[in-house]
């Protein structure tokens, strides 16, 4: 048995204020994030960053060291004319100068905009003017990109500097080490994302200080990350869950950030967890598929070394999580979030309830959630609808709307996901799929998820992708998309035994009447599938 609190008394005792005692300044009368995620854990002797270079050396950086450093990059932002509310861009990999460039611009009350390093020149281009940024930092490998953006702002570079451009370390080394924290409210804006661009063009999202109460929630609730943890959420911070949960939550609790240069690959993960002993893990869902799919003796190594593992960015598939259980000897929790309004659906670690594979989870405390229908009624519990969040009854509700049209987007009370989901009778929903990626065939509404779940249980299957292809008689029909696994060659029986195997499972109406192998599936940046070109094809 457990003396943790259940989820109904989590959801029924959530208080702001409770919340608001895990930080140093006051959301109504002054805060700066800086402070909170750097300067009040000096002197803590813990370690702030574990970073794994490409070459697999490793080392660490103290809190000690991100305050001076924060404070002389603010300073050659003040130099620069930078402003409180102003934005500043960090163009850079997964090494320490980001977290300065971070948390530099955080105690100078400027707005960090975080750029992914795959990105080429036109998706900077168009997210820098989306954003009207005054400064970007960038390393060697990125700097010739920007060389192709129309209205570049100022440049500063930690390696390969062009002659206009300002040397990251010389120009820091010049600086003063004291910067007194600028002192902003909860309404103000720290952090400025664009959203992944996988229904549409991308649209600008401010983040107000005030969802710093949501990180922390999140850190705690969901991921149930404690002193004695050694933390890795492998997401780049490029994107909203990564910058969120690798790079400030962990800072936030004063915890330690890891951080892993070099890009993704089995061996080195499995190397990395186990080596620096990771006992709290935080991925995508292809990555787990990807563990699962290098068979037993390359994650032999890892079984029970993790306490908490945990999913995000796509639909976790049953048979990944019973593979986890199985092989890693942990469970599994799938969690839901969006850039807009953070992780407000999950399976809580660090909240004690069931778990049903397949389910997306629970409300996170401090959120109300609803399930809409065509008309913006709420629906009955097993109805397909849409994900909404009620800004009324939800106190961690943070998010002020778009850049530029801030409160044009709400419906009513309610800011709809564009996520169609099931909600159970004991109060947990079912991720359908993307509203726009409901497939209607012959009278029936089927949602993407089942049949792809369906299709990876096949142990031919990595991945799969499902979209609608239109059909004169039904239509539409359903169709597949297969990676193939180690081993496994594609042929038309192949085919004709997965569409069996998918129709014993889900039924006629619901099984892929054309499967087309492919060597890998179209995704963004941030690893969501990009159903959209799928159907284009």
């Amino acid at each position: 048995m457990t003396n943790r609190q259940t989820y109904a008394a989590a959801r029924d005792d959530f208080d702001l204020a409770k919340i608001d005692t895990n930080f140093e300044g006051s959301f109504s009368d002054g805060l700066n994030a800086c402070i909170e995620c750097c300067d009040r854990h000096v002197g803590s002797d813990r370690v702030a960053l574990n970073w794994i270079g490409s070459d697999g050396g490793s080392r660490t950086v103290s809190y000690e060291y991100l305050k001076e450093q924060s404070a002389r990059f603010a300073n050659m932002l003040k130099a620069q004319g930078v402003r409180p509310g102003d934005r500043v861009a960090g163009l850079l990999p997964r090494v320490s100068e980001l977290l300065v460039t971070m948390l530099g611009t955080l105690r100078a009350g400027a707005v960090y905009q975080p750029l992914f390093t795959a990105f080429g020149p036109k998706a900077i281009e168009e997210r820098l003017a989306g954003s009207a940024a005054k400064l970007i930092v960038t390393d060697a490998a990125n700097r010739p990109k920007l060389d192709d953006v129309q209205n570049c702002p100022t440049v500063v570079s930690i390696s390969d500097s062009r002659e206009t451009d300002l040397d990251f370390r010389a120009t820091l080394e010049g600086q003063s080490s004291e910067f007194a924290p600028v002192v902003l409210r909860g309404d103000d804006l720290f952090l400025m994302l664009f959203t992944s661009g996988t229904t549409g063009a991308p649209k600008g999202v401010g983040v107000p200080l005030k969802a710093l109460r949501a990180f922390h929630s999140y850190m705690t609730l969901g991921l149930d990350l404690r002193p004695d943890d050694r933390f890795w959420n492998i997401a780049d911070p490029g994107w909203a869950y990564g910058l969120f949960y690798s790079a400030i939550g962990p800072l936030l609790l004063g915890s330690t950030v890891t951080f892993q240069e070099a890009g993704f690959s089995v061996e080195a993960t499995c190397k990395i967890i186990r080596e620096h002993k990771i006992t709290n893990f935080a991925a995508a869902p292809t990555v787990y598929r990807l563990l699962k799919a290098a068979g037993d003796e390359a994650v032999d190594a890892l079984k029970g070394q993790l306490r908490v593992a945990s999913s995000a960015g796509e639909p976790l598939n049953p048979e990944v999580i019973r593979w986890s259980q199985e092989e890693l000897g942990v469970t599994l929790h799938d969690q839901y979030g969006q850039t807009e309004v953070g992780m407000v659906m999950m399976n809580h670690h660090g909240i004690d309830h069931e778990v049903r594979p397949g389910s997306a989870g629970l409300a996170t405390p401090g959120f109300h959630l609803a399930v809409l229908g065509e008309d913006g009624a709420e629906v009955p519990n097993g109805t397909p609808g849409n994900l909404a969040v009620n800004m009324t009854q939800s106190p961690l509700f943070s998010f002020p709307g778009y850049w530029g049209r801030e409160g044009e987007d709400w419906t009513g009370d309610y800011f709809l996901t564009g996520d169609t989901v099931e909600r159970h009778e004991a109060g947990d929903f079912s991720f359908v799929g993307r509203s726009d990626d409901i497939i209607s065939t012959a009278g029936y509404r089927i949602g993407p998820f089942d049949v792809e779940s369906s299709l990876i249980e096949h142990p031919a299957v990595l991945e799969s992708a499902v979209v609608g292809k239109p059909d004169a008689e039904r239509g539409h029909i359903v169709k597949a998309f297969v990676v193939l696994g180690k081993g496994s060659e594609p042929t038309d029986e192949l085919s004709e035994e997965l569409r069996l195997h998918v129709r014993n499972r889900l039924g006629a109406h619901a099984y892929p009447r054309e499967i087309a192998f492919v060597d890998a599936l179209p995704k963004t940046p941030s690893g969501k599938v990009q159903r959209f070109l799928l159907r284009e094809s």
